[in-house]
């Protein structure tokens, strides 16, 4: 039956659960549901990453993190802060729904609405879910291709502070520091971290003009975030969520064009700032109702080249998006959960000629059935009204089933996704290149299903592999007519494959899993396979303890060739070759209060490009020490 547990109750996902954990799928998933189930419980194809297993690998940055999930591809234009796009399952970058602490993050200063992961630290997280296939039943616009979704850590216990410091390579210098704990009524969580990165090589030489000198990228991020609550009775709780970031990253302004010859660099400055309000009500057993409110801002920089002799050109755009939202949870009888609510959500942009606004409002419901110990169910139906398009309808069904004697795991799931235009592409105009917002967009659309298996060999080994298939319509792309441009739905796309799994205990310190995704990717008007999706990526994780107080951790990534174009586009379409990057990491418990760490990215200092044109991070080597008071 659904289960009721907290949002921190969760097993590793990959290696480093307990012994026979393999075929124990006892793992919670709250993405999957909007509340905490066992992943056993939905047919939903979802990964989680805990704290301690961010922790373990010391992964500072969320693209770092994210390059181990199945089913995504991560691009990043150089190192930490350089610009991050993620690719689920084929599906484009601005088809990802994101979330912190339920806030919607997706960013509507952007012309895609994409969200930018380039800033998002760490340190004060929770976990990290990622939802994979069309999920605007439950989250509404935006989730075309799956959700990623972001828990911070939330106090509880007795007052405890933890900070870190580390150093290493391209002069980097990182810091962080958290207190939580809880006392009487109230528990509180209050997390700082500050990422710096001096002297990142991300320029390929040969992209340079001649006589140019190679400037290195410059990275500086700073995050705050507070959790606090209050519960004030048994059946009444309040939540509050802030979180704040700032962002700054200078990179090489000339590279890849020869036409603009300085020997300067960008800036690209972001600042978010993101709030929670939460009323937790539970008036009588088996009904709950959850009141929220959302704020999020996001204010982005733009000035370059940063020449000393001439003023820099900024370009400022502000994005606002608010939304207010009721959720009701009823146990109706044993094994059968009903959850219904609605949604208000509003979003503006502000930018140098454009200033205007769009809104939409929704309901769902959406029904847990357990009809056995071993036959699940999860089904919601949503629709939303939106401001400018009108009404859409979605839907998710996602069975599960265990099977007796063998214990295979039988899971599936089939279900419906749209993205309205942004308002970039509704409104916004440049006459100076004869290019037009187009008001009559219609929202892009997809429908998509999976189907796979889960299966224990023994007590030691799991094995699985799903198929998934998309199909996505009325995507929205650029057309020139004789006098002018604008935005037209005439894109069609199909992406689909397999992701597969191996997970093996060897012995009780000792553990690994090997997870292979192959994905085919393509553009149904132009014949063509879609730009930055590998068809092929692995990915194997590994820890060892072999001493009580020792961990060691081991990353290998390697993505295929992949379709892309060179920096400036000027090239639309080249083969990129692919890469292999190895990461390794150690944890020392010197004693309870101090842990030494250290740890080497990239240890075959493999030379590539991801996005073409963007040195990826070669050989580095950090270390540094975590002190936790008693």
């Amino acid at each position: 039956m659904p289960c009721a547990v907290s949002a921190q109750e969760v097993a590793a996902p990959f290696a480093d659960a307990p012994p026979a954990a393999a075929t124990v799928l006892s793992e919670i998933s709250v993405s999957a549901t909007g509340v905490p189930i066992p992943v056993a419980e939905t047919g939903s194809s979802v990964t989680v990453l805990t704290a301690d297993r961010l922790q373990a690998q010391q992964r500072r940055t969320v693209p770092e993190a994210l390059q181990q999930v199945p089913g995504l591809t991560v691009v990043q234009t150089g190192g930490a802060g350089g610009q991050t796009s993620v690719f689920i399952r084929g599906a484009n970058s601005n088809h990802v729904k994101v979330q912190i602490d339920g806030i919607d993050v997706n960013d509507p200063s952007t012309p895609n609405r994409s969200f930018d992961f380039s800033q998002l630290l760490t340190e004060d997280l929770s976990r990290i879910e990622v939802l994979r296939g069309p999920q605007s039943g439950l989250y509404g616009a935006d989730a075309i291709g799956g959700v990623i979704s972001f828990v911070t850590r939330r106090g509880e216990g007795p007052a405890k502070a933890t900070a870190f410091v580390e150093g290493g390579s391209f002069g980097s210098v990182n810091q962080g520091g958290r207190i939580a704990g809880s006392e009487g009524i109230f528990d509180y969580s209050v997390s700082v971290q500050h990422v710096r990165q001096a002297a990142l090589p991300v320029t390929p030489l040969e992209l340079l003009p001649a006589g140019v000198p190679l400037r290195t990228a410059f990275t500086d991020i700073k995050t705050v975030s507070t959790k606090l609550g209050a519960q004030l009775s048994d059946s009444f709780r309040l939540n509050y969520v802030l979180r704040f970031s700032d962002s700054a990253y200078l990179d090489q302004a000339d590279a890849g064009f020869p036409y603009l010859p300085t020997p300067y660099r960008n800036l690209n400055d972001q600042r978010q700032l993101l709030m929670r309000g939460e009323a937790e009500w539970a008036p009588i057993a088996g009904f709950r109702n959850v009141f929220g409110a959302n704020y999020a801002t996001f204010d982005r920089v733009f000035a370059g080249p940063l020449d000393p002799l001439t003023a820099p050109t900024p370009t400022t755009t502000f994005g606002e998006r608010t939304r207010f939202d009721y959720r009701g949870e009823m146990d109706l009888a044993p094994g059968h959960l009903l959850l219904f609510g609605a949604q208000r959500e509003d979003e503006r942009i502000e930018a140098t000629n454009l200033n205007r606004g769009n809104g939409n409002s929704a309901g769902f419901a959406e029904i847990h059935s357990a009809f056995s110990e071993r036959v699940f169910l999860v089904a919601n139906l949503r629709y939303d009204a939106n401001d400018q398009f009108g009404g859409a309808t979605t839907f998710r069904v996602a069975p599960s089933t265990i099977l007796p004697g063998t214990e295979t795991r039988l899971k599936g799931s089939v279900g419906t996704g749209f993205k309205p235009p942004t308002l970039s592409q509704l409104y916004q105009d440049y006459p100076g290149f004869r290019f037009f917002g187009n008001p009559n967009l219609r929202p892009e659309e997809s429908f998509g299903f999976d189907a796979g298996f889960e299966q224990p060999l023994g007590e030691r080994v799991l094995v699985g592999a799903t198929y998934f298939d998309t199909d996505f319509r009325n995507l929205i792309q650029t057309a020139y007519f004789p006098t002018y441009a604008t935005n037209v739905n005439v894109g069609r796309a199909v992406a689909y494959g397999a992701e597969s799994f191996v997970s093996v205990r060897f012995t009780d310190g000792f553990s690994a899993r090997v997870d292979y995704t192959n994905t085919v990717t393509k553009d149904e008007v132009a014949g063509q396979e879609l730009l930055r999706r590998p068809r092929h990526k692995v990915s194997l994780t590994g820890i060892w303890n072999p001493l009580p107080d020792l961990s060691l951790t081991g990353t290998l990534i390697s993505v295929g060739s992949f379709v892309d174009g060179n920096r400036d586009f000027s090239v639309s379409r080249l083969k990129n070759p692919g890469f292999l990057i190895v990461n390794l990491s150690a944890n020392y418990a010197w004693n309870e209060t101090t842990t030494l760490f250290a740890r080497i990215d990239n240890l075959f200092d493999e030379r590539y490009q991801n996005p073409t044109g963007f040195l990826g991070p070669g050989l580095a080597v950090y270390g540094g020490v975590r002190l936790t008071s008693f």
